[in-house]
Parts: structure tokens; sequence; C-alpha cells
């Protein structure tokens, strides 16, 4: 047996501890070549050498993967197995829960690759979220937790997922909202609902939009259309004659409706489009970067914003200046990387862009990390 010195036991902690950062840390899925997959870190090195002949990114410290692009089983963040390969298919962790595709079967399994909740009474296997997974009983749908337990019977014609304790269910023809324990938080009233975004819930009844607030509709009068409060807790943005401005979380109008196009203030800067062109605006209204580019996204934690003016893209600081020149492709195949609630461009000091037919990853200074392009290049998880 080997016994540490006192001088080996206060050092051994240190080394754990970076032992368990190196297998925590985010990682990006990518291939240089097309056709093996690998995981880099964000210094641009191999974390996990491309060995699979198809892989996903990473939930809760597990990435399903296959090497011999039949059978699928799960990796942790060192790039080992912790669930052979004996899958059909294979989803996304969460919640402790996947749903895998066995003896073409969809079934659930457990982190350690054991079959779960198997008496779940369920006419289709839904993947859990926030603890939570719908099920469809007759038609109608409700919700079980990871124990498997019922905890809103289904009687909804339809629902979605929970997010951040709440989750969006249609009762009939109408749209409310529940909480975990499936009490309305939103009576099923309206005709369209958000999620509360923020705090903030948008809504409409029939033709006419606008805020709950305390638990009450304010129509914010004429709108033809409100956007969710899912990238500001403070404003969003609303439609009236055909035009769009902004809107406070009380329903007041902060800027009139007069642009063709709007996005969502970061930085306390907006782009905005009038006459085919974008610039910028503060929450004013007043115009801080002039109107000149082809298109134009908003602004990251770094102060850095996607810009064009022809068919290729650059970036911009809050100052309207030309930091990383127009030389990049921000989308794939005709499908944007910028989904719904995903921080655009820059995102925790780097941004994934195409240059000519390859992907990489872009330093705030410009430069592309580690210099190394890749075929296929996802967002770090």
């Amino acid at each position: 047996m080997k016994f540490f010195t006192k001088k080996q036991l206060w050092f051994l902690p240190l080394v754990l501890l970076c032992i368990n950062m190196s297998f925590s840390q985010t990682l990006a899925l990518a291939s240089e070549d097309g056709k093996k997959f690998g995981y880099i870190n964000k210094e641009g090195k191999w974390h996990i050498e491309p060995r699979f002949e198809s892989a996903k990114n990473f939930s809760e410290d597990l990435a399903h993967a296959t090497e011999d692009g039949k059978t699928w089983g799960y990796i942790d963040r060192s790039g080992k197995w912790v669930i052979e390969p004996q899958f059909e298919k294979a989803k996304s962790f969460n919640s402790g829960i996947a749903v895998v595709l066995i003896n073409k079967e969809w079934t659930y399994i457990n982190a350690k690759g054991e079959r779960t909740l198997s008496d779940v009474m369920t006419e289709k296997i839904y993947d859990f979220n926030e603890g939570f997974a719908i099920i469809r009983n007759e038609g109608n749908v409700g919700f079980i937790n990871t124990k498997g337990e019922i905890v809103v019977e289904p009687k909804f014609n339809k629902a979605f997922d929970f997010v951040d304790g709440y989750a969006k269910v249609r009762d009939q023809e109408k749209w409310g909202l529940i909480d975990t324990s499936g009490k309305f938080f939103v009576k099923p009233e309206y005709d369209k609902i958000s999620l509360p975004y923020n705090g903030n819930i948008v809504a409409s009844i029939g033709e006419r939009h606008g805020l709950i607030i305390n638990g009450e509709f304010k129509e914010v009068e004429g709108t033809e259309k409100i956007w969710d409060f899912s990238l500001n807790e403070n404003y969003t943005y609303a439609k009236k004659n055909d035009k769009i401005g902004f809107i406070d979380n009380k329903g007041n109008w902060v800027i009139e409706p007069k642009y063709d196009k709007v996005k969502a203030f970061q930085k306390g800067i907006a782009p905005v489009m009038t006459n085919k062109t974008w610039g910028y605006i503060n929450t004013k209204g007043e115009e801080v970067i002039s109107f000149q580019y082809k298109d134009a996204e908003t602004f990251s934690e770094e102060g850095l914003a996607p810009v064009k003016t022809s068919k290729l893209w650059g970036f911009i600081n809050t100052k309207g200046e030309m930091v990383i020149e127009e030389n990049y492709l921000i989308t794939a195949k005709g499908f944007s990387i910028f989904k719904k609630n995903n921080e655009k461009g820059f995102v925790d000091g780097l941004a994934r862009v195409k240059l000519k037919k390859d992907w990489v990853y872009l330093k705030p200074n410009g430069e592309i990390l580690n210099n190394k392009q890749f075929k296929n290049l996802e967002l770090f998880k």
C-alpha cells in the first residue's frame, strides 16, 4: 500500500480539483473532416479525440455518441463510455433521465443505463425537462415527475414543457399557465399566451393583444402583435398600423411604432430597420449607430454585434466601429445559428462563424481560436 506524505496530502485536493474541472469544462462538438467527431475545449484543442461516427452535444455531463454509426451509448466529459453502446437511437439526458430506442421500443433510462419508469401509462414517451415529462392518454396530456408519479392529470388537449417552473397548457381552445403542482398560475382564458419570461406575460384575446399584470389582462390598444420578453425584462416590441416600436413591461409605448423590423435591446441598444436599412437606437429612441447595414443583430455581453453591408458578416462595437471585418457567414444550409433565446454572436468570449466552407470560433480581437477550422462545429455546452 502506498502512503502519502503530509506535503502530498496537502497537494492532493488541488490535483483532484483540477481533474474534476477538466472533466466538467464546457466542450464543443467538432469535426475537421466531416467524418469523425470529437470535442474541443475553449482553447480550441481536442479534449476528446475525433473517433465517433456521429455524436451530440453534452447535457448533464453526458453525450450520446456512436463509433460504428449503428449503436449509441453515452460518454462523460473525459470521453469514457459510462453507458456502453447498445441503443438504436438515443436522446439527451435531462433531469437524470434519457429516452432511448432499444429493440424497436422507446423507453426511459437513468444515468447508469438502467431502464426506469417502465410502468408509466402513456401513449407516447416524451423527454423530461426541468424534472417533468408530458404523458398522453386518450388524446389528453398531463405531466409526471422523475419518480413516474402523475403530478398533473392528463386533462389538457395540448401542453408544452415546463420552463422556469411554468408550462403552457390548452384547455379546450383556450391557453393558460400552470405551475409544477398543476395549479393554474394563469387560468385558460386566452387565445395566445407566452411563458412568464423575466416575470412578464404576453397574451391575446381574439384580436386584442396585451400583457397580464398582477393577474389582470391589460390591452395595448391597437396592437396587431406583441413579442415576448424572453430577451429583455424591461422592453419588448409590438406592431401597430403595420409598424413596429417598443413597449415597457407595463404596456406603455416607450418608442412609437415607426420601424419595419426591430430586434431586442441588449446593452441599451437595439437594431431597427426602416427603408430596408438597419441601424441602432437607444432606449430613448435616439439613433446611436447610423442606418447603413443590410442586416444587423443584437449586442452580446462582450459589446459586439454582427452586421453586414453586403453578403458577409462582421462585428461592430457599441460605438459603431467595425472591429472584425465582414468576412464571415453565420448560417449553414439556410439555417441560422441564432435560434430563439440563443445568445447572439459572441457567447462567453467566442463567436461561431463560417469562413468560406469551414467553421471557426472567433475571439473578440478577431483571431481564430487555435487557428483551427472545422467542417462541423457546434456551440459550447
